[in-house]
């Protein structure tokens, strides 16, 4: 089974867009401009070290995550029952077991 890589440009626009964020909604909350979100997802620019950690904590994903140094996300379970709980680990399963 292959595993599929993102680029560090294709993780940011992924992330915006699972957040329901637009570009600009994103340069705002980070203290700059929209072409400057843009140039990062075209990969024509990489963020500093200051915005990968504000990405990391804007879309509660690590630092080594985006950077691509480990293959896992996380996933904030934080407000959720324990049986909430048990559905999303549930469901994690069976996308990690499909033919179960």
């Amino acid at each position: 089974m292959s595993k599929e890589l993102f680029t560090l440009a294709e993780k940011i626009k992924l992330l915006r867009e699972n957040a329901d964020l637009t570009q600009s909604e994103l340069a705002r909350m980070l203290g700059l401009s929209r072409s400057g979100v843009n140039a990062w997802e075209m990969g024509l620019s990489i963020p500093s070290t200051q915005y990968v950690v504000e990405l990391a904590k804007t879309f509660h994903v690590s630092t080594d995550y985006l950077l691509g140094m480990e293959d896992t996300s996380t996933i904030s379970i934080k407000g959720l029952t324990e049986k909430q709980v048990s559905a999303v680990l549930n469901v994690i399963q069976c996308f990690k077991n499909p033919e179960k």
